[in-house]
């Protein structure tokens, strides 16, 4: 049964969508009630009545509009911008006035929000086409430029386009973000493969060739093409396979969202009960394989089990390939209470010095794979320590605190 993992990671631009909502409205209450104190200056009220009736509806029947980036269309910000313009070049005729006291324009700061959401929409230069305008607007309103007109006027068009560029910031950093996260998830799913590859395919390829080459004749031939293909399949894994990954960006959300498929493998546990690590390395004991356990379960969650005693599997078909058949291998197994501990040793010739890196080179990911890189994914380590002519010891630690379940 497949087991979904769905990742969502929240954009960056949601908050500030939700804070323009708030503004919007908050703006049309202030400028409802900034006309009702003022009412009785206005020549010609029944102007700001309509108006302010208009912006009022278009308001709050528009706020799904600014919820996220794919509702707020061009169409949208061009009416919005219309309707604020349209406000603040109507005040003299509602209020004659208004251009000699310099009073606050019909849509008073409402006007800002339409800037603000042509800035999180489109970025710093949009912002800056939008408040230019609304500053030409208000300079047509005054008649004559004033000095806090220009004020008002220039802190608009400045916040807007820090605004803007500070979006446009935002997103390629959310955009690298994604693509590290694509990357570090495809390269974690590669050693997965590799390591699953090494325990099955690569081992059975390698068998093919050692005894095709001891028979000779026609097996010698299958042994050779057995070991071309190991060969090939080493380069494979060890150059990238590329899991299958869909990443996607919901637009109605402006979230990203990525969805991984992880297949189990087949064994299901009773309500994700802890697996005793000594029964999974029971079956390694043997003539020439000793274990040492305690006598108390040895607790680990399952997948942290399975992989630690992989681990141990693939550290015992290093011994049996390259210390051959009739070495002798001793399993030590510690359970410290924050950390378990296993150690496998071998009483075979030991390891060269720098033949470990010259494999990996060659693409035998054995150890790199297969030990070690099941250890780091589980928070743990593996050490390995090899001495020409005295043997090889593997010691795996995994702790408890950051073995994943």
């Amino acid at each position: 049964m497949a087991k979904r993992e769905r990742v969502i990671r929240m954009s960056v631009e949601l908050p500030l969508w939700r804070a323009l909502t708030g503004y919007r409205v908050l703006t049309m209450i202030y400028a409802v009630l900034l006309f009702v104190s003022e009412y009785r200056h206005f020549e010609r009220p029944w102007v700001g009545i309509a108006f302010l009736s208009v912006l009022a509806v278009w308001t709050l029947a528009t706020l799904p509009r600014v919820a996220n980036a794919a509702s707020c269309t061009k169409r949208f910000l061009g009416a919005d911008l219309t309707i604020a313009l349209t406000g603040i070049l109507i005040t003299p005729l509602a209020d004659a006035d208004a251009r000699t006291v310099n009073g606050p324009t019909l849509p008073t700061i409402w006007a800002a929000g339409s800037v603000l959401a042509f800035a999180i929409k489109g970025g710093w230069r949009w912002a800056a086409f939008a408040s230019s305008l609304v500053a030409a607007a208000n300079l047509v309103e005054r008649g004559a430029p004033t000095r806090d007109t220009l004020h008002n006027v220039l802190l608009v068009w400045v916040a807007s386009v820090a605004i803007g560029y500070v979006v446009e910031v935002a997103r390629a950093s959310e955009a690298t973000l994604a693509r590290a996260l694509e990357i570090e998830a495809a390269t974690r799913e590669r050693e997965r493969l590799a390591r699953d590859i090494h325990d099955s395919v690569l081992q059975v390829l390698a068998m093919v060739q050692r005894r095709g080459t001891a028979l000779g004749g026609e097996a010698a031939e299958l042994g050779r093409m057995a070991g071309e293909q190991e060969v090939a399949l080493r380069t494979l894994v060890s150059s990238g396979l590329v899991p299958t990954t869909r990443a996607s960006e919901d637009p109605a959300l402006g979230a990203l969202v990525r969805t991984v498929d992880d297949e189990d493998d087949g064994r299901t546990d009773p309500e994700g009960a802890e697996l005793d690590l000594r029964a999974l390395l029971a079956p390694h004991a043997g003539s020439r394989v000793s274990l040492a356990e305690p006598g108390a379960p040895v607790l680990l969650p399952p997948p942290a089990a399975r992989e630690l005693a992989a681990a141990v599997s693939a550290a015992l078909d290093n011994v049996h390939r390259h210390a051959g058949e009739s070495a002798q291998a001793w399993i030590l197994v510690e359970d410290w209470g924050d950390e378990v501990i296993v150690t496998v040793r071998d009483d075979g010739p030991g390891i060269p010095a720098g033949r470990l890196a010259q494999a990996e080179g060659e693409g035998r990911l054995g150890v790199a794979l297969s030990i070690r890189g099941r250890l780091r994914d589980l928070g743990g380590t593996a050490e390995l320590i090899s001495v020409p002519g005295q043997g090889t010891e593997v010691e795996l630690k995994v702790p408890r605190g950051k073995a994943k379940a």
